[in-house]
C-alpha cells in the first residue's frame, strides 16, 4: 500500500514538475568587449592544424553542403582524399589538404567542417569514432525523453535544439571560435528565420550584431546549421548593436548596382537596427543555401570583384584560385509525379526539400561556375594594380564533387536513397565515404588542377573500394 501511495505521489510529482514552466535559459552571445578591436588570438595548440602556410600562392577553400550524417561522411571522404594527395608546389612536396584556408559547412556539412577546424590531422579517423560511427540520433532522442530535458523544454527560452547543442558540445570538446587555429577559417551557414537569408557564423556577421564570435561554441553554431524546423526549435541571437562602441563603417557609399548586392545590403543593414530586431532566431542553413556558396559570391560582388575580394592577402601572392564545393543532396525518396494520388504531408515535404531545394542547388552552382568565369575575365583582362593580390598567370579552379556523379560502380542509386539523419549505419558510411574520395580524384577539374602542380603529381589516395 505504501509502495503504491509513493509511487502516485511520485508520479504527481513528475506531473507538477512537468506542467509548470521552467525558466531555464540557454547559452547567450555576449557583446564585443568595448576595448576589444578583433578577436583574441587562438589559444589552440599549434600542433593541431595544418602546419604553418610558408605562403600563399593558393588561396583555397572547401564547401560542404548539407544533408545529414549522409553529408558529414561524403564529405570526410573528400578531406581524407585530399589529405593522401600529395603535390610538387614551388619546391615542397606538400598535402593539398594542409594548404586549406577556409573550410565552410551547411547543416550535416558544418559537423564535419567544425570538426576538422577545431581537431585538424586528428580527424582522420577520429571522426568516424566520434560521429560516424555512433548512433547520435538515438542518444539524442533518448535525452529528450528524460524528465530533467522535459522540464528544461517547458521554458519559453529553451528548445529542443538546446539539447543537439548540448550533444554536440561533447563532440567539440567545448571548443569555442576563439579556440580555433587561424587557419582554415571556418564558416557556418544558418538561416535568419525573419529574413530567409544566410546568417554565416563569421567575424563580419557578427559585427554586425557587435557580438564576440570569439566566445561562440561551435556546438551552437552547428546546432544552429542544422536546425530543421518543426523537427528541431530555432535558436536565438542577441543583437547587441544598440550598445555598440564601433559600429560598422562597410555599408556607407553609393547603392550598388547589382540586385544581389542591394539584397545583400539591405539584409546587412536590418542588424544594425537593434530596436527593431532586438533578437535574431536562426533555423537549418539549408533552407536559404544548401551550398554555403552564395554568401561568399555575394560578398565578392559587393567587394568590386575577385581583386578586392583577395586584398587579405599578400600582394602579387596567388597563382591559385582553388574552390572545392560539395554536394550531398540526395533525391526524393519516391517520384510523386508517377502516381495521380493527392500526395499526403511527408511526400509533399520530401519533394520540397530534395525536389525543389535541388533546384536552387542547381542555380548555385550555376552561379558559381558563372562568377568563376568572371572572374577568369577579371584577372585576364582587367589591367593589373600596384596592389594587385594575383600574379599575372594566376589560374582559377572549381571543382563539384556532386554525390549524383557516383557510377554505378559505388552504387549509385543507393546512395541517392541514404536518409537525411544524424546517424546512418556503418554500410552506408563506408560507401559514402569511398564515393567522396572516388568522385573526387575522377573529377576532370580535379585532374586539371592536379596536372597544374611542378611536376609529375604524387598521390596516396588508395582507390581500390572499401566494401
Amino acid at each position: 500500500m505504501l509502495t503504491q501511495q509513493l509511487r502516485h505521489g511520485f508520479a504527481l510529482l513528475l506531473a507538477l514538475l512537468l506542467t509548470a514552466c521552467s525558466s531555464v535559459r540557454p547559452w547567450q552571445n555576449l557583446p564585443l568587449p568595448p576595448d576589444v578591436a578583433l578577436p583574441a588570438a587562438s589559444s589552440l595548440a599549434p600542433d593541431v592544424g595544418p602546419p604553418v602556410k610558408q605562403d600563399s600562392s593558393m588561396l583555397f577553400a572547401i564547401t560542404i553542403s548539407g544533408g545529414g550524417a549522409r553529408a558529414a561522411a561524403f564529405g570526410y571522404g573528400v578531406l581524407d582524399a585530399l589529405r593522401q594527395t600529395q603535390v610538387h608546389w614551388n619546391g615542397r612536396d606538400i598535402a593539398l589538404l594542409d594548404e586549406l584556408d577556409v573550410i565552410s559547412g551547411v547543416s550535416g556539412g558544418s559537423f564535419i567542417a567544425a570538426y576538422y577546424a577545431a581537431f585538424g590531422q586528428r580527424t582522420f579517423p577520429a571522426f568516424e569514432k566520434d560521429f560516424l560511427y555512433q548512433n547520435f540520433q538515438d542518444t539524442l532522442i533518448s535525452n529528450v525523453l528524460r524528465p530533467a530535458a522535459l522540464y528544461e523544454l517547458s521554458s519559453p527560452w529553451f528548445g529542443r535544439t538546446q539539447l543537439l547543442a548540448r550533444r554536440l558540445d561533447e563532440l567539440f570538446k567545448g571548443k569555442t571560435f576563439g579556440d580555433l587555429a587561424a587557419r582554415p577559417g571556418l564558416l557556418i551557414s544558418a538561416t535568419d528565420l525573419s529574413l530567409g537569408s544566410s546568417f554565416v557564423f563569421s567575424q563580419e556577421q557578427f559585427e554586425l550584431i557587435c557580438s564576440d564570435l570569439a566566445s561562440v561554441p561551435l556546438s551552437f553554431a552547428v546546432a544552429s546549421s542544422s536546425a530543421v524546423p518543426i523537427a528541431l526549435s530555432p535558436t536565438t541571437l542577441k543583437n547587441h548593436n544598440d550598445v555598440c562602441p564601433r559600429p560598422p563603417n562597410s555599408l556607407n557609399g553609393a547603392a550598388p548596382t547589382d540586385y544581389r548586392v542591394r539584397l545583400l545590403r539591405d539584409s546587412q543593414r536590418s542588424y544594425l537596427d537593434a530596436k527593431t530586431r532586438p533578437y535574431i532566431h536562426l533555423v537549418d542553413g539549408g533552407l536559404a543555401d544548401n551550398l554555403g556558396l552564395r554568401t561568399l559570391l555575394e560578398q565578392s560582388l559587393a567587394a568590386g570583384g575577385i581583386r578586392n575580394a583577395a586584398r587579405r592577402t599578400s600582394k602579387n601572392a596567388i597563382q591559385k584560385l582553388v574552390i572545392i564545393a560539395i554536394n550531398a543532396e540526395r533525391d526524393p525518396s519516391e517520384r510523386i509525379d508517377a502516381s495521380d494520388k493527392v500526395p499526403d504531408t511527408l511526400q509533399v515535404f520530401d519533394a520540397l526539400l530534395f525536389g525543389a531545394g535541388a533546384r536552387v542547388t542547381q542555380e548555385t552552382l550555376g552561379l558559381l561556375t558563372d562568377t568563376a568565369q568572371v572572374w577568369r575575365s577579371e584577372l585576364k583582362h582587367s589591367a593589373a594594380q600596384d596592389n594587385d593580390t594575383f600574379t599575372p598567370d594566376a589560374q582559377i579552379y572549381v571543382v563539384n564533387v556532386n554525390l549524383r556523379d557516383a557510377p554505378e560502380l559505388l552504387q549509385r542509386k543507393a546512395l541517392l536513397q541514404i536518409p537525411t539523419a544524424l546517424s546512418i549505419v556503418r554500410a552506408d558510411v563506408r560507401r559514402l565515404v569511398e564515393a567522396g574520395r572516388h568522385i573526387l580524384l575522377e573529377s576532370p577539374e580535379f585532374k586539371a588542377l592536379l596536372k597544374s602542380f611542378d611536376g609529375d603529381r604524387k598521390t596516396y589516395a588508395a582507390n581500390k573500394l572499401l566494401f
